[in-house]
């Protein structure tokens, strides 16, 4: 088993280029003399939020692929609209807690993406719930991969696996050796946390066929873009109440935020590099960090906001939580897909669709 070490990626700033268009030329090169070894990819919870980001990008920057499968709760139609010549694009309707599901959905594929997760710090959902689609969804995921012969699971994290924590304590353009007092209290961040140990740790496994599973896990920051259905429910609260939303937050407070499709294209390198240099990447964690001021620049010309408030959330708006590292640059050369005028473009775009006035639709 490779030994484990923890990667962090550096702040974006409107001063990063793209990825090298060389390497992209160089990729493609590559990928032509494996024409008739093209993979299949699985994306767990492919018809959430990062997972259509996550399909979009794979669609257009990754060629070694003949098929991509969508495992998901509820399968949207649209998605057979999303097959290209090259592409096959397929809808597997399954439950992640169940394990037969998942060994169906995963026959004949050869790298799992997994998004699946159940996301909740409203103590909305049941915390039974929550363990069962965050840590046993993730267990049926790694035996389904060492059972059929799956050499490349990539698992999507979170960055409460670390923090804020409930404590306030601050993590300020921290890397991976700054210490923090890592404390959870809720379900979501737990699950996440053993969720992400487990897959870390059944990196080296061996697996049908006498392969070796190769596991890595990614740690996005909080997350934005087209179809992010919090950022429409502020929105639209924003409009609801006449262009008004509690301040709660001070404006001095630092939060990392990416953009979806940046995200995605962190898993789509992730994968690359997995597979060209297996033993080199075995845990990458991901903080980015763009302030507050995106959350603004949406909601103008609303006054402020604060997260639906409880002592978690609150806690955790008002902590400053930025990470500074290079190290995925220097491991598979990460830059951002998208520049920040870009991100802003695209999501303004999809705001811009947003109802003016609200309905009983909208809620």
């Amino acid at each position: 088993m490779s030994p484990q070490h923890s990667v962090l990626v550096d702040q974006l700033t409107p001063t990063h280029k793209h990825f090298s268009q060389h390497q992209e030329r160089t990729h493609r090169r590559n990928n032509m003399s494996h024409e008739n070894s093209k993979l299949t990819y699985v994306i767990t919870g492919g018809c959430g939020f990062l997972g259509q980001h996550l399909l979009r990008v794979l669609l257009e920057k990754e060629e070694n692929i003949k098929e991509i499968r969508l495992f998901d709760k509820n399968i949207h139609q649209s998605l057979r609209s999303h097959s290209t010549e090259r592409v096959k694009v397929v809808g597997v309707q399954g439950d992640i807690t169940d394990y037969e599901s998942v060994h169906h959905a995963f026959q004949g594929a050869d790298l799992v993406f997994h998004a699946a997760s159940l996301v909740d710090v409203w103590y909305k959902v049941p915390e039974k719930a929550i363990y069962a689609v965050n840590v046993q969804g993730t267990e049926n995921v790694i035996n389904a991969c060492v059972e059929i012969g799956i050499q490349y699971l990539i698992y999507t994290s979170s960055m409460e696996v670390v923090g804020p924590n409930v404590k306030g304590d601050t993590f300020i353009r921290g890397n991976e050796d700054t210490p923090y007092n890592i404390f959870h209290e809720m379900a979501y961040p737990k699950t996440k946390a053993a969720a992400e140990k487990m897959v870390l740790g059944a990196n080296g496994t061996k697996v049908k066929g006498g392969n070796t599973l190769y596991t890595c896990s990614l740690r996005p920051t909080g997350i934005y873009g087209e179809q992010h259905q919090l950022m429409k429910d502020f929105y639209l609260n924003g409009v609801r109440t006449g262009g008004w939303l509690i301040k709660g937050v001070p404006r001095n407070t630092e939060h990392g935020r990416v953009y979806a499709g940046n995200v995605a294209w962190m898993h789509l390198l992730a994968a690359r590099a997995l597979q060209e240099h297996p033993d080199r990447l075995v845990w990458v964690l991901w903080f980015i960090a763009w302030m507050n001021d995106l959350i603004r620049w949406l909601l103008k010309p609303f006054y402020n906001y604060t997260p639906l408030l409880n002592g978690y959330t609150l806690a955790v708006a008002c902590t400053s939580f930025t990470v500074c590292t290079d190290k995925a640059f220097r491991h598979f050369q990460y830059q951002p897909l998208y520049s920040w005028k870009e991100c802003l473009a695209r999501t303004q775009s999809w705001v811009n669709t947003f109802p003016l006035e609200t309905s009983t639709k909208d809620t």
